[in-house]
């Protein structure tokens, strides 16, 4: 019934579009034959190709601006069909081109509104606890809890569990009939989930109860407990799903993708798509350059500085990991004497370091040191913000002492972090305090969005440059 009536409300918005555009036009509503047709023309296409693009399927849990990228896609499909109508019944002289321009953005203008109208009543409707889908989640209890904080932190998705299937100990769930002594209840959201350790004590909840979903949060290896569920539920209307639980296998969660027509799991892949990136590339750019130019007299007379009380060049440039681990040289102001280190071994400043020089340690102190890296922004080897690269040496004895070192450089690194601002500076004389460092950076590349870099911009100007841990 839904699906019909947001047919017909795309139907009457195609309609209204094309009326208003005449009456912008001509300012009249006595349209011409050929603008009824197309019109019609529009009514009908849209009917059949916007079920292709899957406009009507449910929204529920979904993106808005993926959703969204579907419409415009289908309305353009629509509009370029009638105009491809027009050039072959040669009637495109009889068309006024500013009415078709004024018919296909206000037409398309509206169906986006009213549909991100209706998304969000629905969201908010679903944030009340109304029009919501019942959920059965069979998994250990450790995944099913990370699932449950999920829902519980987005109502307005519109999903509720009502139960969890607990397989832990038992975890092909064998039909042998005997029962498990129940577990009584799982804390979720503040209210209490009832916890099952029967399979065939599910199945008949499932059924008496009419829930809507059931949720399979099992590790891959559970092929037999995954196909006891498709066969039990093959004859019943409820959505079956399978979260995969890889949690050993992987860092993060995981996302699906299509690979060479293969529907696929990304296990470690770089976690944010080029596309969302933009935004941060451009302002990475901008900040650099504006960076740069506001402080060359600062930047001038820091080099006269450092060239003038010791020996040496007034840059310091080591090769760090990039991106995907291409190498590049970072830039800092050379802030200690000149000195040869030992092949294969990097050093660490400490605390009273002799090799640093009186300017040094005022510009280390400061974090002035780091200014020429806007450099390194500016070239694109760098980004403003994102995990801070180490020494080539210290690669290779972190990376296997700490879990997910090296998936840091699935970015690119940053002049400052979210580890920075929380005051994780400075050496890392114990593997422990690298951990808590990465701990921080994955966090980061975990929830990157662009205004969390404008945060950790803000937290920097205000306690990022001075810390008790730069020497």
């Amino acid at each position: 019934m839904f699906a019909w009536s947001a047919r017909c409300l795309d139907v009457s918005l195609i309609v209204a579009g094309g009326l208003i555009a005449h009456s912008m036009r001509f300012a009249t509503l006595d349209i011409s034959d050929i603008e009824r047709l197309l019109t019609a023309f529009n009514c009908v296409l849209a009917l059949l190709l916007f079920p292709a693009f899957g406009v009507y399927d449910t929204w529920r849990g979904k993106p808005l601006p993926v959703m969204l990228a579907r419409v415009t896609l289908a309305w353009m499909a629509v509009v370029a069909a009638a105009l491809l109508l027009a050039f072959t019944l040669h009637r495109m002289d009889s068309v006024s081109r500013l009415w078709f321009a004024y018919s296909t953005v206000i037409t398309g203008a509206l169906i986006i509104g009213i549909k991100c109208a209706v998304y969000s009543s629905l969201r908010a409707m679903r944030g009340r606890g109304l029009n919501q889908r019942s959920v059965a989640i069979v998994g250990a209890q450790g995944f099913a809890r990370t699932l449950l904080a999920h829902l519980s932190s987005t109502p307005e998705q519109g999903f509720t569990p009502v139960c969890l299937l607990d397989t832990t100990g038992d975890e092909e769930l064998h039909a042998t009939g005997v029962r498990h002594a129940p577990t009584s209840a799982i804390g979720t959201g503040g209210s209490r989930l009832p916890v099952l350790n029967d399979f065939d004590e599910l199945v008949a909840k499932v059924r008496a109860e009419e829930i809507n979903e059931v949720w399979l949060a099992l590790p891959l290896s559970q092929e037999h407990t995954i196909y006891r569920f498709v066969h039990a539920l093959r004859h019943d209307f409820v959505n079956l799903r399978l979260i995969p639980d890889t949690r050993s296998i992987s860092l993060f969660n995981h996302s699906m993708t299509d690979v060479a027509g293969l529907a696929t799991i990304n296990l470690t892949t770089s976690p944010v798509n080029t596309l969302r990136m933009w935004p941060k590339l451009l302002f990475d750019r901008l900040f650099a350059a504006t960076a740069l130019l506001a402080l060359s007299p600062l930047l001038v007379g820091i080099a006269i500085a450092v060239k003038s009380t010791s020996k040496g060049p007034v840059f310091f440039t080591q090769k760090r990991k990039g991106a995907d681990g291409r190498p590049f040289p970072i830039y800092k102001f050379r802030s200690m004497a000149v000195h040869k280190e030992t092949t294969g071994h990097v050093t660490q400043a400490t605390r009273n370091d002799p090799r640093v020089t009186k300017v040094g340690a005022f510009l280390r102190r400061t974090s002035l040191d780091e200014l020429p890296q806007f450099l390194n922004v500016l070239f694109g080897h760098m980004s403003v913000v994102g995990p801070r690269p180490h020494a080539l040496e210290h690669d290779d004895l972190y990376k296997d002492l700490v879990y997910g070192y090296m998936f840091r450089y699935r970015i690119k690194p940053g002049i400052t972090g979210w580890a920075q601002v929380n005051g994780y500076r400075g050496a890392t004389e114990k593997v422990e305090k690298m951990q808590s460092r990465v701990k921080f950076d994955l966090f980061y590349i975990h929830n990157w969005s662009f205004w969390f870099d404008v945060k950790i911009v803000a937290m920097t100007m205000f306690k990022g440059f001075i810390g008790r841990n730069a020497f």
